[in-house]
């Protein structure tokens, strides 16, 4: 998982990769992932996994900052139904340690004016 207190660099956001839907009766296969295992020439396939990797990785990183953003609005000490970073760790199923470093991850991120982030 990426790290909340990593010091933030500004670098172009990756459009990630389509992610080609996945039928249901596809997904319910556990050798079935996008369509991966039907693609024969090598290096078509490390193509195609190469941008799905980059696609989750994209995602990923975007997720923890809507992480982060959420859990420094649910600390709100103006909030009258704010959270503690242990009932907010409970929720993520974080550590309440982690969970702290979250919330002033977030803060950052609100402070920062990160209207193009979450």
């Amino acid at each position: 998982m990426a790290e909340p207190d990593r010091p933030r660099t500004p670098q172009p956001r990756l459009r990630p990769a389509p992610l080609i839907f996945e039928p249901a009766e596809a997904a319910a296969d556990p050798e079935h992932f996008f369509d991966l295992e039907s693609i024969e020439d090598p290096r078509e396939l490390l193509a195609r996994a190469t941008e799905l990797t980059l696609a989750f990785r994209a995602a990923t990183d975007r997720s923890l900052e809507f992480q982060a953003i959420a859990a420094a609005q649910l600390a709100d000490p103006r909030r009258f139904d704010r959270l503690t970073a242990a009932e907010i760790g409970a929720r993520a199923q974080w550590t309440e340690d982690y969970a702290k470093k979250m919330v002033e991850f977030g803060r950052d991120l609100l402070r920062s004016g990160s209207e193009q982030a979450p």
